[in-house]
This record gives structure tokens, C-alpha cells and sequence, in this order.
């Protein structure tokens, strides 16, 4: 998929996450450990030098034999080389497995990268929106305040029943309740930004706006890329090949073990032998285990089940990734649509506003028609807002489910220089039961849902439509609800 870079405000967002955040540290440290256990695999079949030294006081008891008794002194010093020639391969396939888990652990820290970097943009997103909410929030007060004081010196004056004075209260402690709780929830979103990006955040206008990014072009190609590129999807392949190799040591148990050694060493009495001061010696040892109490055949048996939990969690990640990126990309989809309905809902709303303001102080309009045209809009403009930041945030998602988020940062990942050749690919490991298909929804066309309409309207006896006048106020809205930890970090 063809990319633009974001702009430098957000990278320098996704970068000092990336840079502070501790789970992208552990990761790392993760990978280099896998890297000292592949060293460690790798040298299974390089020779192993011991050097050994004693010193002991013997004492014998004979029999038939006078003294009794006898008692040696010796001490000795000696090296030991020893070269693995044969163990049924099982030094090979640790080292693969060593190699394959050092993988894993890459693939895990991109995923996590990636991760991080979009929750910090979500982050970021959501402390821009709060402000905005807290903002609009803001303004619906001064609104009710300006009502309630308007109400009030008319009922001072004589003008105005006590009955509004109550609804314009009523509605003013509204306004202050969705103030408090939009104040609210903008103090826990940055508390979260805090905890990801690891500093406060330095928004000091509106968010940066994605539209110019360059989107896939249809869902297939996102579910193509999700499934070929994720990280996630490619360190639980990794997973599989590494189940695999270990199965493969286990099986090495049945076969013998041949080592070729050379030990020599000198002393005095060396190896107990009176008078014996040196000695050296060059072998071949074999030695072939044939039974053990069953302990090699229950771990091959378990090294088979694992290798088919692999499988089935490789397939398990895919299918997460699946579903991830189409939501995210329906999501754009979707909001870019609805917010050109929502614009429109908004702009005709604020004209009947309007309308009904003039309305009110000539007379022809009550006070709760009033009052319920400036909750609609309050109701109206939140939900633009909401939805402008959503959609920069379903963005940002689809590029992350197709695992090129920090590319289109401009960020590199982080130890690049380990990754795997480009020809890497799952092959025959891909997932086996992961869906590769776009969700197909039944929808009912637009054309007929108005025809329906119509029907409806003729069998009411409604005459045909004429162009739509000032939209009617709704019924106020309930209070402004804080948002939930688990919504703020969706």
C-alpha cells in the first residue's frame, strides 16, 4: 500500500513513546537474550575443554593380606577435550529452535512498536478531543447561563412564570454536570497519555487531521497486507517453527550418543595408582540409553502437543488480525460518511437554533423549545467531534494492522539491522484456518428503504413532501456520561 508520512507532530509523539515506554524496553532486552540462547545452542557441537585437579588421601582395607590396611597420597592435575560427534541431531535442531525463538522475540518487539505507537496516537487524539469536548462543553454553559440569567430578571420583573425559571435552572445544572464530566475525562485521558508517551502532552491546538494520508484502496488489499505483514502473525509462525524444531530434539532421545575424548593429566600417585605419574588417553564413547522409564516418549508426546498448540495459536493471532484490520478499515469507511451526515446535522440544527432565539424574544416560541434546540446542538456538535477524531484514529489503526505504522511515521523500527531477510515469508506455515475474505453484510438499498417510505406516507393519506423547513428540537439529551477506562483505551 502506498504511503505518505504523518506529520512531524505525531511522529514525535509515536518516537518519544517508542523511546520511554518501558514494555518497548523489555522487549528488546527480550531479544537480546534470545540472541546469547542462540550463541549458547551454537555451541553444542564446538569442542568442550575442561581442565580438573585433586588432591586426596586414599585408605584400602584388604583382606588376607597384612598390612590390612593402606593408605595413599595423591594429587593430580589434567585437561579434558571432548568433541560430540553424534546425538541424533539434536544439536542442529536446538539451534534452530534457539534461532527461530530469537525471531519470535523480533517479530514481538515490532509488534509491540507498533502498538505503542498507536496507542500513543490514540493517546494524543483523545486529549485533543477532551480539550474540544471540555471547549463545547464550555460554551453550552455560557448558553444555559446567559438563558438562566435572561429568565431571571424577567421573573424579577414580572415578565417570566416561576415555571421557567425552574426549567432554565433545571438546564443549567445540566450544562455544569456535562462541564464537570467532560473536565473529567480529559483529566484521565492525559493521565494515560502520561503513562504511555511518558511525558505531558504538548497539544496547544486542534489535532493534526489525516486526511491527506494515503488509505488503502479497498478491503482486500488491507487483509492481503495484514496477514502477509503483521508482526504478531509472523512471531506466531515463528512460534510454530521453533514448536517444531523442539519436537524434532526430543526425538534425537532414541538415537545414540558418540563423543570422541582425549584426556591426559599428571602427579603424584596420579589416579590412585602408586608410583603413577602421568597418564593420557584417547577414546570414542558411545553410549545409547535404552530405557528410561518412559520420560523420552512422554516428552516427545508433549513436544507434539505443543507443536499442535502452536498451530492452533498461529491461527488464533491471524484471525484476531483478520478482524482487526477490517473493522478498522470499515471504520474509515464508514465515519468518513458519517461525518459529512453529522456536518449536516449540525448546521441545520444551529439554524434552527437560531430561528427559534428570534422566535423566543418576539414571543412565538416557549422557553423549552429554546432550551431544547441548544441541547440538540450541544448533542450535535459533540458527536462531530467525536466522530473527526474516530476517524483519524480508524486510520491510524489500518495502518497499524497492516504493520507499516511506524514506515508511515517515517520512524525505523527498532534493530533493524536484525531482521530477517526480505525473501522471509510464512510459505507453508501461513495460517490454515484464518479467513482471508472480506465480511460480506447484507444491506437494504437505500432506493428501496425510501419507497418504503413512501408507502408509509400513502397510506397515511400525507400528502408528497415539500422542501424540509427548520429541523424540530428534540427532547433534551441525557447528561454527558464520563467515559469508562476501557473506552478511553479502545
Amino acid at each position: 500500500m502506498p504511503t505518505s508520512s504523518l506529520p512531524n507532530e505525531l511522529q514525535n509523539v509515536a518516537r518519544q513513546a517508542l523511546e520511554s515506554n518501558p514494555e518497548v524496553a523489555a522487549r528488546v532486552n527480550a531479544y537480546h537474550a534470545a540472541g546469547h540462547e542462540s550463541d549458547a545452542a551454537r555451541a553444542a557441537y564446538r569442542p568442550r575443554l575442561d581442565l580438573f585437579a585433586n588432591a586426596a588421601r586414599e585408605r584400602d582395607r584388604f583382606d588376607n593380606r597384612s598390612p590390612a590396611t593402606d593408605t595413599l597420597d595423591r594429587t593430580g592435575v589434567g585437561l579434558s577435550l571432548t568433541q560430540i560427534l553424534w546425538d541424533g541431531l539434536a544439536g542442529y535442531h536446538d539451534q534452530r529452535r534457539a534461532e527461530h525463538g530469537r525471531l519470535v522475540r523480533y517479530f514481538e518487539l515490532v509488534d509491540t512498536t507498533e502498538r505503542i505507537a498507536l496507542d500513543a496516537l490514540r493517546a494524543y487524539y483523545d486529549v485533543a478531543r477532551y480539550r474540544e469536548l471540555v471547549r463545547l462543553a464550555e460554551d453550552n454553559y455560557v448558553q444555559h447561563k446567559a438563558f438562566f440569567d435572561q429568565i431571571q430578571s424577567r421573573f424579577k420583573a414580572g415578565v417570566s412564570r416561576g415555571v421557567d425559571l425552574e426549567q432554565a435552572a433545571a438546564r443549567l445544572a445540566l450544562a455544569e454536570s456535562n462541564l464537570n464530566t467532560e473536565v473529567s475525562n480529559l483529566h484521565d485521558v492525559t493521565a494515560r497519555y502520561l503513562r504511555i508517551v511518558g511525558a505531558p502532552p504538548r497539544l496547544t491546538g486542534p489535532a493534526v487531521t489525516l486526511d491527506r494520508i494515503v488509505q488503502p484502496a479497498n478491503a482486500q488489499d488491507v487483509l492481503k497486507a495484514a496477514l502477509s505483514r503483521n508482526a504478531a502473525i509472523s512471531a506466531a509462525v515463528e512460534s510454530l517453527r521453533a514448536a517444531r524444531a523442539q519436537a524434532s530434539v526430543q526425538q534425537a532421545a532414541y538415537q545414540p550418543r558418540v563423543e570422541a575424548r582425549v584426556r591426559t593429566g599428571a602427579g603424584h600417585n596420579y589416579e590412585g595408582l602408586a608410583g603413577q605419574t602421568r597418564d593420557t588417553v584417547g577414546e570414542i564413547v558411545l553410549n545409547w540409553n535404552l530405557y528410561n522409564g518412559g520420560a523420552d516418549h512422554a516428552r516427545v508426546q508433549r513436544a507434539a502437543r505443543q507443536l499442535d498448540q502452536a498451530a492452533d495459536q498461529r491461527d488464533a493471532v491471524c484471525r484476531d488480525v483478520w478482524q482487526t484490520a477490517a473493522i478498522a478499515y470499515n471504520d474509515t469507511r464508514k465515519l468518513v460518511d458519517q461525518l459529512q451526515y453529522l456536518d449536516a446535522n449540525q448546521t441545520a440544527i444551529e439554524k434552527a437554533r437560531d430561528a427559534y432565539r428570534r422566535q423566543f424574544d418576539i414571543g412565538q416560541r416557549s422557553l423549552l423549545d429554546l432550551l431544547n434546540a441548544e441541547n440538540e446542538l450541544y448533542t450535535a456538535r459533540r458527536a462531530y467531534a467525536n466522530a473527526r477524531h474516530d476517524l483519524d484514529i480508524a486510520r491510524l489503526r489500518t495502518h497499524a494492522a497492516m504493520g507499516e505504522l511506524l514506515p508511515a511515521l517515517g520512524l525505523s523500527r527498532p534493530l533493524a539491522e536484525a531482521a530477517p531477510d526480505a525473501g522471509w515469508n510464512a510459505a507453508e506455515d501461513a495460517a490454515q484456518r484464518c479467513p482471508i475474505v472480506t465480511p460480506a453484510v447484507e444491506v437494504t438499498p437505500r432506493s428501496e428503504l425510501d419507497e418504503r417510505a413512501r408507502r408509509l406516507m400513502s397510506s397515511h393519506g400525507t400528502p408528497a413532501p415539500q422542501p424540509p423547513a427548520a429541523a424540530a428540537p428534540a427532547p433534551a439529551p441525557a447528561p454527558a456520561k464520563a467515559s469508562s477506562q476501557a473506552d478511553r483505551d479502545k
